[in-house]
This record gives C-alpha cells, structure tokens and sequence, in this order.
C-alpha cells in the first residue's frame, strides 16, 4: 500500500495558477525538480518541505522517469 495520495500530482487553476503540485500540499513539483537540478540532494528537499514524503517523492519522480522513458505512440 503507498503511503502518498493517488495521483500523486495534482492541478487546479484555484490552486498556485494551475502548477502541478503534489497532492495534498501546496508544494510545486517545479520545487522537486529546482532542488534536484541545482545538485541539491532529496533529503534537503524533503527538510525544507516536510508535507510531502520521501515515498511521494519518489513517486513523482518515477512519472517523470516514465514520460521520458515511454516512446511516443
């Protein structure tokens, strides 16, 4: 059983303009992607945004592995 909310990412225009945040918190994916990019390691994220779990993490990290892995139909 996951312990992160299925979907793991959600959108709403109510919600930061529409950006995809992880769901249930207020919390950009953007943020995952910025901190990792800038060699900046998961647990520094998961320190400054603690609503949002390592397994969460993990798991929007493997839709975005996936969307680029998956060859286009």
């Amino acid at each position: 059983m996951p312990t992160f909310p299925d979907p793991p990412i959600t959108a709403s225009l109510d919600r930061l303009g529409g950006a995809p945040v992880f769901t249930g918190t207020r919390v950009p994916v953007q943020s995952l992607i910025d901190y990792l990019e800038a060699g900046h390691p998961l647990d520094q994220f998961l320190d400054e945004f603690p609503s949002v779990t390592r397994e969460h993490a993990i798991a929007v990290l493997e839709i975005a592995k996936q969307a680029l892995i998956t060859p286009a139909a």
